[in-house]
């Protein structure tokens, strides 16, 4: 437990921070699930949108430092991957 005040404004800071980034993950999943479900449908416009929407997030967490830069590399290489297999 914190004990001298700046070591509880820390461990206040730590407990909203950890909910901000928590949200923000969450968020950035859900684009990734987004474009999944398009291609898992087979269309490729709404899944190439939902990809053209979710790299610009992916890239976004990866400047906040949410997210590491090869696993966000990673993701879009799949990601991209799947819905150009929808057009071949």
């Amino acid at each position: 437990m914190a004990n001298n005040p700046g070591s509880k404004k820390r461990a206040r800071q730590t407990v909203k921070r950890n909910e901000h980034n928590a949200s923000l993950r969450s968020m950035v999943r859900t684009y990734v699930k987004r474009v999944i479900s398009e291609t898992a449908s087979g269309n490729y416009e709404t899944a190439q949108a939902a990809y053209l929407a979710a790299v610009p997030k992916v890239d976004t967490m990866v400047n906040k430092g949410i997210i590491k830069k090869n696993k966000a590399a990673r993701w879009k290489s799949r990601l991209n991957a799947k819905v150009k297999a929808l057009k071949a």
